[in-house]
């Protein structure tokens, strides 16, 4: 198994339990359960491949990944009343996923020899895109949006943190480590100690004389 096969499953295993989790709130059966796992496992990799073109979308080239989404919804369906907070739960799951899916992208396009700006972006659509698909589906406010929180602005962090190891020491699996332990702060930074980015207020003209 590569580098970026592991950080593939990983970040898939852990956004499915994220997934489930969210349709334990939601309240859903069991294929609801399977559903929303698979859709949050998966579907940020999906927009990346198609995005870039590649011979076959992830998952579909190797199905297995689905086979782990449906394991994860189904450990998550009947253990899900065991947590006491279901929401501080699927916060620090999906900063752990955040953390190994951004890698996992910005690896995808790395290998692919794309521009920087792509990689940065492609390691952002892995990281993000499949939690925005979960909570808008179960109609829960997406954490990409949360005001101020450090969720994209760690993604883009950690896929900057990647090049910039890439370019001072050559191609290494240390870009990727680098990548995935600043977004994983960042995102647990804001959590934890509450670390925002300024928001905008608006304000009411200002009348004229």
């Amino acid at each position: 198994m590569t580098l970026l096969q592991g950080l593939d499953y990983l970040s898939v295993f852990i956004f499915a339990l994220t997934g489930a989790l969210v349709a334990s709130r939601a309240q859903l059966d069991l294929l609801g359960f399977a559903f929303i796992a698979a859709l949050t496992a998966v579907g940020g990799g999906t927009i990346r491949d198609v995005l870039l073109n590649r011979e076959a979308v992830f998952w579909i080239a190797n199905p297995w990944y689905i086979g782990i989404t449906s394991v994860a919804a189904l450990i998550v369906f009947f253990t899900a009343h065991l947590l006491e907070n279901r929401r501080r739960a699927i916060d620090w799951l999906d900063a752990g996923a955040l953390a190994v899916a951004v890698p996992a992208g910005v690896g995808v396009a790395l290998s692919l020899d794309h521009s920087p700006a792509v990689v940065v972006m492609m390691g952002m659509i892995t990281g993000a895109f499949g939690g925005l698909m979960r909570d808008v589906v179960c109609n829960e406010v997406p954490l990409v949006l949360r005001q101020g929180e450090l969720y994209l602005s760690a993604a883009f962090a950690g896929a900057v943190t990647a090049l910039l190891v890439r370019w001072g020491i050559g191609p290494s699996p240390l870009a990727l480590i680098g990548c995935a332990a600043v977004t994983f702060l960042l995102r647990a930074g804001s959590m934890a100690f509450g670390w925002k980015l300024p928001v905008y207020k608006s304000r009411p003209p200002k009348r004229r004389i």
